[in-house]
């Protein structure tokens, strides 16, 4: 019971005081804002269904009790949650779904609470939780201050199901206000590092078609010599390259845009003569086919207009390496968005694979696209020092060259590998490890063999169903002919074996 000083009993302190429902209420990020016309709306009901001169939705903190909506107490806000009645609707045991009090002069755990014995002379109180994500965060309730006979138990179903439409508009109210805020960082952020190749001198940009923007990284704002901050239009851009050159652009836009072909045209920027070669295509439409977003790359080709075959050679390998790129990340893309259409799930599952192609891009960009050693791929994924203080990881293998394709392949695989271990498998624990084996064979045909192997983790089962980041590991070497990936679930620990052949030059 309460006591005279109004301390909250122990087991209604400890749900109030739970970490759990703590973090589900601050993440509503809803405490002190403004007035909310549909709460006000859900109070006056409630008052009026109940005929009392009071109804609240509330939430609770440890220290006080804030009102989302009030009805009949004028400018109050909030109250102690030391004296809250609500208090105890949020402690309710399994199985009662609502805190009724008749007249709270003759119950023990109110009738010294200032609340009765003072303003507003609480008598009849009824309250049901609000349930957010599995936790009680607050309460809708009625207030009166004349005791009642009894209740009808009709109206406290009424007001259980009240309390259930509170919960539900401050759930949809939450969802709307994350979308709102991450909407358009999932467009400037996530494709931006998508594309974001700057070791390779590519400009990356988004152009969002109906609003004119285009989202760009700063590659692409300095080879068109554009300002550093601020809102880029692609007037700006259109604008910053040569007269000759424009219509050609502007033609190239429109078929990509009408036709559905890849936008691909060379053009100068006026002020500074230099070159750029333009690559993209449209990544969304509307229901009747109206563009709605386009992405792609610029790369500056001055050099290949004046410089030796040589040169004019590796700008063909990187035209072709940033085409198959793109081709690469709208499939990947789609494949994601497919399985994770929430944004915050979008993003997660998607940068972490765009970063793993941006940094075999680098790799291969610094090495003129001749290939790229096996440690650095590893290295991408486990760390700089993996070999000298490796996390629980063992590495056991000669260094060996890799072709670009089989690099980029790698890359993906060992990707999926490792944030599959630190999400389910042998790293989701504190026992785990993951050891990755290799050697280099000569029959039948020269090539690696590869085997990663993870041990003392939790007990692994096949999925029922494959998601996207299996079906990455099963695939990502299919443009390497003859190349193989057995990946296997078993109960010890996640188990994949690869095989790729190498050209002579590289085994």
């Amino acid at each position: 019971m309460t006591d005279h000083r109004g301390r909250l009993p122990e087991d209604i302190r400890k749900v109030i005081d739970d970490p759990e429902r703590l973090k589900v209420l601050m993440e509503l990020d809803v405490l002190d804002s403004g007035p909310d016309a549909d709460f006000d709306r859900l109070s006056r009901t409630a008052a009026h269904i109940f005929n009392t001169e009071i109804a609240l939705v509330t939430l609770l903190d440890t220290k006080r009790q804030w009102f989302r909506s009030c009805f009949g107490v004028g400018n109050l806000t909030e109250a102690s949650t030391e004296q809250s009645f609500c208090a105890h609707a949020l402690g309710l045991p399994i199985g009662l779904e609502a805190l009724v009090v008749l007249d709270a002069t003759q119950d023990d755990r109110f009738k010294d609470s200032p609340l009765v014995t003072g303003w507003p002379g609480i008598r009849f109180y009824a309250g049901a939780p609000v349930v957010i994500a599995g936790k009680k965060v607050g309460s809708l309730c009625v207030i009166s201050a004349k005791p009642r006979d009894a209740l009808e138990p009709n109206l406290v179903e009424q007001l259980v199901d009240l309390a259930g439409l509170a919960s539900t508009l401050f759930a949809l109210k939450d969802e709307a206000r994350v979308r709102a805020r991450t909407e358009a960082d999932l467009v400037r952020e996530e494709w931006r590092h998508a594309l974001t190749l700057e070791a390779g001198k590519v400009g990356s940009w988004v152009w969002n078609i109906e609003l004119g923007e285009v989202v760009c990284n700063d590659m692409f704002r300095r080879m068109y010599e554009l300002p550093e901050i601020g809102t880029v239009q692609i007037d700006h851009v259109l604008g910053a390259i040569h007269n000759t050159d424009r219509v050609a652009v502007q033609a190239a836009l429109n078929a990509s845009m009408t036709e559905g072909v890849d936008f691909n045209v060379e053009a100068r920027v006026a002020t500074s003569g230099r070159w750029l070669a333009m690559r993209g295509r449209v990544y969304q439409r509307d229901a009747t086919g109206k563009p709605l977003v386009m992405m792609g790359a610029s790369i500056d080709v001055s050099e290949s207009k004046f410089t030796a075959e040589h040169t004019r050679l590796l700008l063909r390998e990187l035209n072709h390496r940033v085409k198959n790129t793109l081709a690469m990340i709208q499939s990947v893309a789609r494949q994601t968005i497919r399985q994770n259409p929430d944004p915050k799930d979008f993003i997660a599952a998607f940068s972490g694979r765009l970063r793993t192609i941006s940094d075999a891009h680098v790799l291969l960009a610094d090495r003129d696209w001749s290939g790229v050693q096996l440690y650095e791929v590893i290295a991408s994924q486990l760390g700089p020092d993996f070999l000298t203080k490796p996390d629980r990881a063992a590495v056991h293998g000669s260094d060996v060259m890799l072709p670009a394709d089989h690099a980029l392949g790698l890359g993906l695989i060992l990707h999926e590998l490792t944030t599959n271990a630190h999400r389910y498998g042998a790293w989701s624990g504190e026992k785990g490890s993951v050891s990755i084996d290799w050697e280099l064979k000569s029959e039948p045909v020269p090539g690696l063999s590869l085997t990663w192997r993870e041990v003392d983790g939790p007990a692994v089962a096949t999925p029922e169903e494959y998601g996207l980041g299996v079906r990455l590991i099963e695939r990502s070497l299919a443009k390497v002919l003859d190349s193989e990936v057995d990946l296997n679930f078993d109960v010890n620990g996640v188990v994949a074996k690869i095989w790729m052949p190498l050209p002579s030059e590289h085994a």
